[in-house]
C-alpha cells in the first residue's frame, strides 16, 4: 500500500476554501456590510511574506480611540498567515473599511504583554467568545493595534 501523499492535499484544499470565502466576504464588505456575528468587519491589506503579492484578509476589529484592534486568532497551533505577512512587512499595511472605497495606510503594532492584557480585557468584554477561543488554543493570540498614519 502506498502511503505517500499527493501534492496539494488537505492543507492546499482548505487554503483554497479559505481564500474563496475571504474573497466573498471582501466583496460584501466593499458593498457596505459592516458586521458579521455581531462584530465589526474590515479588510486588512498586507504583502505576502514569501510571494511579495498583495493579500486581503477580512477581519473583525475593536475600537480603541482612533485605532482598531485585531486579534490573530484562528490558524490552529500557528499564527494566521495575515499576521505572519503583517510582521514580515509592517510598513506595507493598510485597512479598508466597509463601503469606504479603498485601503488607507496604517501603522501596525503587535502589543506587548502589558498592553495586550489591557486590550484583551476590552476585547473579551465586547465579545466573550474570544476568551472561549483563546481557552481552546495552545498559543497566546497576538493582538495588533492598527493606528492611522501620521
Amino acid at each position: 500500500m502506498n502511503t505517500t501523499k499527493k501534492p496539494g492535499g488537505t492543507r492546499a484544499f482548505m487554503l483554497w476554501i479559505q481564500r474563496m470565502m475571504n474573497a466573498r466576504t471582501n466583496v460584501r464588505i466593499r458593498r457596505g456590510m459592516s458586521r458579521s456575528m455581531g462584530m465589526d468587519l474590515l479588510i486588512l491589506h498586507t504583502t505576502g511574506r514569501r510571494s511579495g503579492q498583495p493579500r486581503e484578509s477580512p477581519l473583525t476589529w475593536f475600537a480603541e480611540g482612533d485605532a482598531r484592534l485585531v486579534v490573530a486568532s484562528g490558524g490552529g497551533s500557528r499564527n494566521p498567515d495575515w499576521f505572519m505577512n503583517l510582521t514580515a512587512h509592517p510598513d506595507a499595511v493598510a485597512v479598508e473599511m466597509p463601503g469606504d472605497g479603498g485601503p488607507v495606510p496604517v501603522t501596525a503594532q503587535v502589543l506587548d504583554d502589558t498592553e495586550r492584557e489591557r486590550a484583551w480585557q476590552h476585547i473579551t468584554t465586547m465579545q466573550p467568545r474570544y476568551a472561549k477561543y483563546q481557552g481552546r488554543s495552545e498559543r497566546k493570540y497576538p493582538v495588533v493595534r492598527l493606528s492611522p498614519c501620521p
